[in-house]
């Protein structure tokens, strides 16, 4: 990316994670962190179950041993702006996303390298050994996420509410608008559109992507329904689980590893899982209600 593009698109994203602070207070994280099984359950799930099904599939699916480390690399990479976005158009629990968010960003600063280094020596028989620098991906994840949503909360807590009210609703529009821009711009526009041939020539890839996508989801929801964790923190588990940074992952294919055919899937599969994890998470949401008896 040229230095433009460093600039324009993190400032798109503190915009987008400032809006999504401005439908937040302070008690929201509260409750995540005094009731912390919900965002334990969804760590868990991203860190390991992410993963394994990702190894699973690699191994069974007949596809070019590249392309079986970009299915882990992406899977590795959980998280990111788009999942607490598609939780906030779909009024779940965004205070728990966010944190997750923020908690996973960290995290994989571990697990990255880890499950990357596996995938790489089992499928393509290479020791490369990953690293991701700690100091760059903390202030990465201080501007572009926590403080954007630190300064929303405090927008929604001590200014005026009847603006703050009237920019929530076109909000709703404006930031989705705003994050799909952000992915056609770096995915297809930046580097001369390169991405766009080599997107085409795989589109094989799409089917198997999207069983991952919907399967995952459903997996989170169901772990979390058994966790006996609420309605709405299970089908927001679910949304972390279909998005993942495809950013990171795209970067660390093309600048650590420098081979765009194991960014290839991310690129694939950071083009439809905004829409697909949006309409599973709706389905999930509600299709899958719980139960409530009526007492005469």
């Amino acid at each position: 990316m040229d230095r433009g593009t460093d600039l324009l698109v993190p400032l798109a994203i503190a915009l987008i994670m400032f809006g999504i602070g401005l439908s937040l207070n302070f008690k929201d994280f509260k409750r995540v962190f005094l009731r912390p099984k919900a965002i334990l359950v969804g760590l868990a799930c991203q860190f390991l179950l992410l993963p394994l099904v990702a190894f699973l599939m690699a191994w069974l699916l007949p596809i070019d041993p590249y392309f079986k480390v970009g299915l882990v690399l992406i899977a590795s990479a959980p998280g990111g702006t788009a999942s607490n976005l598609v939780t906030h158009m779909l009024k779940g629990r965004v205070a728990l996303s966010v944190s997750m968010t923020s908690f996973n960003s960290l995290g994989i600063l571990l697990t990255i390298p880890i499950y990357l280094s596996l995938a790489m020596h089992w499928f393509l028989h290479n020791d490369t050994q990953i690293e991701i620098g700690f100091a760059d991906t903390f202030r990465e994840i201080l501007l572009t996420v926590v403080l954007p949503v630190v300064g929303g909360v405090l927008s929604h807590e001590y200014g005026s509410r009847t603006f703050i009210e009237s920019l929530q609703q076109p909000l709703r529009y404006i930031l989705p608008l705003l994050l799909l821009a952000v992915f056609g711009f770096a995915l297809f526009l930046d580097n001369g559109g390169e991405q766009t041939t080599a997107f085409w020539d795989n589109v094989e890839l799409f089917f198997p992507l999207l069983f991952f996508n919907a399967f995952t989801m459903a997996l989170g929801f169901w772990i979390a329904k058994k966790a006996k964790i609420k309605h709405s923190g299970a089908f927001t588990i679910a949304v972390e689980m279909g998005l993942q940074n495809a950013a990171l992952a795209i970067f660390i294919a093309t600048s650590v590893l420098e081979n765009s055919d194991i960014s290839l899937v991310a690129v694939i599969y950071s083009s439809f899982t905004f829409f697909s994890t949006w309409l599973f998470a709706w389905l999930l949401k509600h299709r899958f209600k719980p139960f409530k008896s009526t007492i005469i």
